[in-house]
């Protein structure tokens, strides 16, 4: 079967796109929809004459006839049902996709401060059940224009032509359950926010919960953090109680309400019987058909609510409905030699005023290893996260002359590879976990990180499961998968950030021999606050606690900063470390 592929769509943010974008669709469910509604009083009619032509005393044959067609025209009214539903259906499934893609696209191109203050609880439930919820709004909203609106209509002008004043006496009604409902709006939406709300929040603090069971079960916190998840959970079945609630149980007043007109029609009906104004099958007709729109009209005061609900989680995930964007792929003009310029940097979070380093400078090469470190809060991972920019900056960073915040997004994912502090892996192989999905052989690299001997002794090697986050493996095998994984593509800048924090010293100086012999066209930016491992390293950036820093060689600081050469000499005579 030949796979549908999703479509972006222009202008998601307005909602009559989504019936625009699936035109084909939405004009088989008119076709289909109109047909099968407006076939459906021909049932109530021939059920009727078949009544009559047995009380009549018709013969055999009209008897059989009249039954015959009776069974072909519910069959057919059947089939156009069941292609109504099918495009409808379709129509639903399609925009649920559609949606998705336009909130997944909308996350993917958030700038990394906005998407630092998004909350996971609240992103999860708006991509899922928020659209969910709206999807299902307008399915419904489709589905009962026809099963509902123009089958009222068709009932009604029908019972009309029956009788004038008993169709009129007898809808009286009708409306006043749908009014009902529609008074109901307003405290149904203010019942169904909060209930959205709360349901979000205990997404988030679910997300919490899985992430950090460990840390509950090493504090021994877990009947404290039951306790007070179950409470939060019995919040968010009484909200979810109160916003359901009203339009479930009043489903039935409704019902009862349209269908009180009944009374009238059995008064007049029966009376134009008696009096030979109608037939028991035009009796019969009549009372099928009152009952049926009786019955559509309560379902329509419920629509009313469950399309009130929909227009919530619209409101809630429209804000992440913008123009899809692709990120450009332009490719880069290969120097022959990279270099990388950082000069008068200065550096804060956001809204923050105080900034966390200032002034900054400092240049390397092609085929060096520069070492970031400092005290404790100095800004060590912070220096690392600017020259990724993903983050405004003050000053200047250039890579081959060119300033880093004129690249695109695309040029420098393609420049510049980054494994920060948290390993990051994703539930899957070692294989797609080094590769991101791409087809790339990964045996020099798990050479280069000291990983081959181990994913020799694993039975499924490089298809090895790691597990939620890499549950499955070592502090030390996720950390070098990672680094393999930044490695793999030997971009013209990787900056490693305390990549060796889970290994030992043996395997640390192996690594970085393979860094320095097999890495020549990359520039290595090495973070770490083992200061023993920058020996060897080309230059060195030492972050002060003043928020400057001092540039130099390795012997350079050691004479020119007191505090370097003291912390290196407290780590190489088994001191205390420290870390940020």
């Amino acid at each position: 079967m030949a796979k549908l592929k999703i479509e972006p769509i222009k202008q998601p943010n307005k909602i009559i796109n989504y019936w625009k974008k699936e035109r084909f669709v939405v004009a088989c469910i008119i076709i289909f929809g109109l047909t099968c509604n407006s076939a459906l009083i021909v049932s109530p009619i021939y059920q009727g004459k078949l009544i009559d032509s047995i009380i009549g005393g018709y013969n055999l044959s009209s008897v059989v006839i009249l039954a015959v067609t009776f069974v072909l025209l519910i069959a057919m009214v059947q089939l156009l049902r069941y292609f109504k539903r099918f495009y409808i259906r379709r129509f639903a499934n399609s925009t649920s996709a559609t949606m998705r893609l336009m909130i997944y696209n909308n996350i993917m191109h958030k700038t990394t401060e906005e998407l630092d203050n998004e909350n996971t609880g609240n992103l999860m439930t708006r991509a899922i059940s928020d659209v969910d919820l709206c999807v299902e709004g307008m399915r419904k909203f489709t589905t009962e224009i026809f099963d509902t609106g123009v089958l009222m209509a068709s009932y009604f002008i029908s019972m009309l032509l029956y009788d004038v004043k008993t169709t009129i006496l007898s809808c009286l009604f009708i409306p006043i359950a749908m009014v009902l409902a529609e008074k109901l709006k307003s405290i149904i939406y203010k019942y169904t926010i909060a209930f959205r709300t709360k349901s979000s929040y205990v997404t988030d603090i679910t997300y919490d919960a899985i992430e950090n069971v460990m840390i509950y079960k090493a504090n021994g916190m877990e009947d404290q953090n039951i306790a007070s998840y179950n409470n939060e959970l019995e919040d968010l079945q009484n909200k979810s109680i109160k916003a359901n609630i009203l339009e479930n149980s009043m489903q039935p007043i409704y019902n009862v309400i349209a269908m009180l007109g009944i009374i009238i029609v059995i008064y007049f009906g029966g009376t134009k019987v008696i009096n030979g104004g109608w037939t028991v099958g035009n009796f019969s007709t009549y009372l099928i058909m009152f009952a049926a729109m009786a019955t559509k009209a309560s379902k329509a005061a419920k629509l009313f609510n469950s399309v009130q609900k929909s227009q919530i989680s619209w409101k809630r995930i429209k804000p992440y409905f913008t123009e899809y964007q692709s990120k450009a792929t332009t490719s880069l003009v290969n120097n022959d030699s990279t270099t990388l310029t950082v000069e008068n940097l200065s550096f804060c979070y956001g809204t923050r005023k105080e900034n966390i380093f200032e002034k900054i400078n400092f240049a390397g090469n092609q085929g060096e290893i520069i070492g970031i470190t400092g005290s404790i809060a100095s800004g060590k991972s912070t220096l690392g996260l600017s020259l990724l920019g993903l983050y405004p900056y003050v000053g200047s960073i250039k890579i081959d002359g060119k300033e880093l915040r004129s690249y695109s997004e695309y040029e420098r994912s393609q420049m510049i590879s980054y494994l920060g502090h948290n390993p990051q892996l994703l539930s899957d192989s070692i294989y797609n976990n080094i590769t991101l999905g791409n087809d790339q052989n990964i045996t020099s690299v798990l050479k280069d990180v000291c990983f081959h001997n181990e994913l020799e002794a694993m039975p499924q090697g490089e298809n090895t499961l790691v597990g939620n986050s890499g549950i499955r493996l070592s502090g030390g095998q996720q950390a070098r998968i990672s680094l393999a994984r930044t490695l793999l593509n030997k971009n013209k800048i990787m900056v490693l950030d305390d990549p060796f924090s889970a290994v030992d010293m043996k395997t640390e100086e192996e690594i970085i021999k393979n860094l320095k012999n097999n890495y020549k066209d990359s520039l290595i930016i090495l973070i770490s606050h083992r200061l023993t491992i920058f020996k060897d390293v080309n230059h060195i950036v030492f972050l002060n606690n003043d928020k400057t820093a001092n540039y130099g060689t390795h012997d350079e600081l050691l004479k020119s900063s007191v505090v370097y050469r003291s912390i290196f000499n407290l780590q190489s005579t088994g001191g205390n470390s420290y870390e940020e």
